[in-house]
């Protein structure tokens, strides 16, 4: 953004705080962005995570700003979507006393890289009094043999070693690292963190410096669809506030009077032209997918069909293949539903298959015909529970032996062995029912399938009990 607040910084060099540094007429280095800018100096100044950063915690020990408790852990890893602090954090505890700050990147690093940092820091550590940070950022990117390879370091303490993922560690980090590691969660930022650290970037020397105003339908708009990513909320203010001083410079308006006194307006419009769409962390092959997927059947097992809209709609924005929410789909209809209405089966296979004949984004309006019969219908997990008992008794061994009158009597001999002798033909008897035994003897009166009194299984259940009357 060439032109941002060119009329009163082109004279002004900004230092890696992105303070102005040098007076008018020095060398310039591109301008750092605003996120880079805002980046929290202290553990104060950190927006949100108030859960992590109470008197006495670990990462205010870990950053030195308090020191009344026990020694603080020596290795933490945090765990959080992106934008709600991870390196912020990292930075933080390398600005502690006697601290140097080492910063990889497990998408470019390697084995050498680590042994070498893990090398530099035990000769600090032994000869300059100097502990390392090593902030090792998407550490769920190292494979087993690079996370071995922080083990000695972290086990000795040569280094205080931050890692950042946005997966679960639980699946991606090595249990040996983990045990010897403090595991933090970060939450996404709530609406008043954000707003908070958006009106602290308009006034700040280090942000805007007040050479902005922000139009509260703006700030409102920023706040939203910043979806609790600070980086992205004060990437979309520099962006906003860029149009808006695009716009006043091509009317002229900074040229008519003292670039320094100018202050632009930044409306919603401005915000809407810079930031036009909320943009949802979700990794088709992560927790976000699997999490999800959960809420979304979750909802429609409980009934609630806006919820269950909203998980769809996620899903979809995000790319998720509609296939995949179609099998889900398939798969409630008679887990949830089952007999209670067997109808929604046939809807959600009819879904699935119109899905493939037509595709996105007319499949969207498909599928929410599905999640709409689907959470809106009776539930019965009967059928669910019935079959799940069922493979249960087959595993432990039970029903041995099918009774000798249903076996097969086709092949020749098969009557001298009592197949099929005393056989009631069903259709022969009234109501095509016929009294004699079905189960294994050993399973005779045993009812797996219960129906509920939900929808038309209630109708179902009382003709089950009338068969079950007459077949015993």
């Amino acid at each position: 953004m060439s032109d941002l607040f060119s009329a009163d910084i082109e004279d002004e060099e900004y230092d890696d705080a992105g303070s102005a540094s040098s007076p008018a007429g020095a060398s310039r280095r591109p301008r750092l962005p605003l996120p880079v800018r805002m980046r929290p100096k202290s553990v104060d100044e950190v927006a949100g995570q108030r859960h992590l950063l109470k008197p006495g915690s670990p990462l205010r020990q870990l950053s030195g700003e308090d020191t009344g408790g026990p020694a603080g852990p020596t290795s933490i890893i945090l765990w959080g979507p992106p934008g709600t602090g991870k390196t912020t954090l990292a930075h933080v505890i390398a600005n502690g006393p006697g601290r140097k700050f080492v910063e990889l990147s497990a998408i470019t690093a390697g084995v050498k890289d680590v042994r070498r940092v893990m090398d530099q820091a035990l000769q600090d550590r032994d000869l300059r009094g100097i502990t390392t940070v090593l902030f090792l950022d998407e550490i769920h990117r190292f494979n087993k043999a690079q996370q071995d390879a922080l083990l000695p370091g972290v086990e000795n303490r040569w280094v205080v070693l931050v890692a950042a993922t946005t997966e679960n560690p639980s699946f991606s980090v090595i249990a040996p690292l983990l045990s010897r590691s403090l595991l933090l969660t970060l939450k996404p930022l709530d609406e008043s963190d954000i707003s908070e650290l958006i009106q602290r970037a308009v006034t700040s020397e280090r942000g805007l410096a007040g050479t902005v105003e922000l139009e509260p339908a703006a700030l409102e708009h920023i706040v939203q669809l910043s979806g609790g990513d600070a980086r992205r909320a004060l990437t979309a203010l520099e962006a906003a506030a860029g149009v808006a001083w695009g716009e006043a410079h091509a009317n002229g308006t900074p040229g008519d009077t003292d670039a320094s006194s100018v202050v632009v307006l930044v409306t919603a419009e401005h915000a809407e032209r810079a930031m036009d769409a909320a943009v949802r962390r979700y990794d088709k092959s992560g927790d976000a997918h699997y999490d999800t997927a959960s809420a979304f059947i979750k909802s429609i097992r409980g009934s609630d069909v806006d919820a269950a809209l909203h998980y769809v709609s996620t899903m979809l924005e995000a790319g998720e293949d509609p296939r995949f929410i179609a099998r889900r789909l398939m798969i409630s209809a008679s887990e949830d539903i089952g007999m209670a209405d067997p109808t929604a089966l046939q809807t959600a296979v009819a879904a699935a298959q119109a899905v493939q004949l037509v595709g996105m984004p007319e499949a969207r309006i498909i599928l929410a015909q599905a999640v709409v019969h689907l959470a809106t219908a009776p539930k019965s997990n009967a059928s669910y529970v019935a079959i799940g008992e069922a493979i249960s008794d087959v595993r432990a061994g039970k029903g041995k032996g099918i009774p000798s009158h249903l076996r097969d009597a086709h092949y020749p001999g098969a009557k001298q062995l009592g197949h099929g002798k005393g056989y009631i033909y069903s259709h022969d008897e009234p109501h095509g029912i016929a009294h004699q035994q079905y189960a294994p003897d050993d399973l005779v009166g045993k009812d797996y399938y219960r129906p509920t009194g939900n929808g038309a299984e209630r109708a179902i259940g009382e003709r089950v009990n009338r068969i079950r009357d007459i077949l015993r």
